[in-house]
């Protein structure tokens, strides 16, 4: 969602609690607040396993429309998914690429070190965004020194962070000369971070949702499978409906060919005010991954 309430594309203005009513589509995409356009769906790698496999998720994606892949260090696919975007055909200025700093990398010298290994690995001369994947204490401003370094020397068009609550933002912002682009944080429905979004949205940084699918924990609620149920819909899809009309950039993880198609086919339905309230009220505070709320 744009910070501030300002101007969607069609002209409205939103804030955290209200739904993005207008026309979405999978070429849709944000304006961060350095100008960037980044599309609102995409394909994310998380333990997507090195080789072929992970070569065919994104080639399958970028043939189907996707224009967003988000991989990490960590994962150990930057190589596979630099290959499967330089064997597409698509011109590199249309696909939107992210990976993320490790935090054994983090620290100044050793981020500007990170940074040109995993273009190394991706066979890419820029990242689109480069986030600090954890808020690692007594590093994280350092690194935060390094990306901007890079985003200065063209390494990357914007940089941003994960994992960051408000705690490691108000840090941040009190050092940085350049506010991040983008939070990169778990969302859903199940947990629904409204303070948060809220407090990114006021510094102009787009909140983006990992594991919006709770990795399948929860795609049984007997909530959310009557809402699906009303739009003929599975319940993997009206998750990420709901984080798109939430305002949010969204990044559900497959690599099976159908799943990957079934994620990108949000487009032909909308819910409703009430639906979207009644899909909030589903909060509990359900983390799948990491927990970074107690990191000093």
């Amino acid at each position: 969602m744009l910070a501030r309430e300002e101007p969607m594309p069609d002209g409205t203005s939103c804030s955290s609690e209200e739904a993005v009513t207008m026309e979405l589509h999978l070429s849709s995409t944000l304006r961060l607040n350095n100008g960037v356009e980044i599309p609102r769906l995409g394909l994310g790698v998380f333990r997507a396993p090195r080789g072929e496999e992970t070569r065919q998720a994104v080639s399958q994606a970028l043939a189907m429309g996707y224009r967003h892949i988000d991989t990490a260090r960590i994962y150990g696919n930057e190589r596979d998914v630099g290959a499967a975007v330089r064997d597409s055909g698509i011109s590199r200025k249309e696909i939107f690429v992210t990976t993320k700093l490790w935090n054994d990398d983090q620290g100044y010298e050793s981020t500007l070190r990170a940074c040109e290994r995993s273009l190394k690995e991706l066979g890419l001369e820029y990242v689109d965004l480069y986030l600090e994947h954890w808020p690692v204490s007594g590093r994280r401003l350092d690194s935060w020194r390094a990306m901007e370094t890079l985003l200065a020397d063209g390494k990357c068009r914007a940089i941003g962070v994960s994992n960051f609550q408000e705690n490691h933002l108000e840090e941040l912002l009190r050092h940085a000369k350049v506010v991040p682009a983008v939070n990169q944080v778990e969302f859903s429905p199940f947990l629904y971070q409204v303070e948060l979004q809220r407090y990114c949205e006021g510094h102009g940084i787009a909140v983006e949702a990992y594991s919006p699918l709770t990795k399948g924990q929860r795609l049984g609620d007997s909530t959310l499978v009557k809402v699906a149920q009303r739009h003929s819909r599975t319940p993997a899809q009206v998750l990420i409906r709901w984080c798109l009309q939430r305002g949010l950039i969204v990044i559900p993880k497959s690599v099976r060919k159908e799943r990957i198609h079934e994620n990108a086919d949000v487009y032909g339905f909308e819910l409703s005010t009430e639906e979207m309230q009644v899909l909030d009220g589903l909060n509990e505070d359900l983390r799948t991954s990491w927990d970074p709320t107690d990191v000093p």
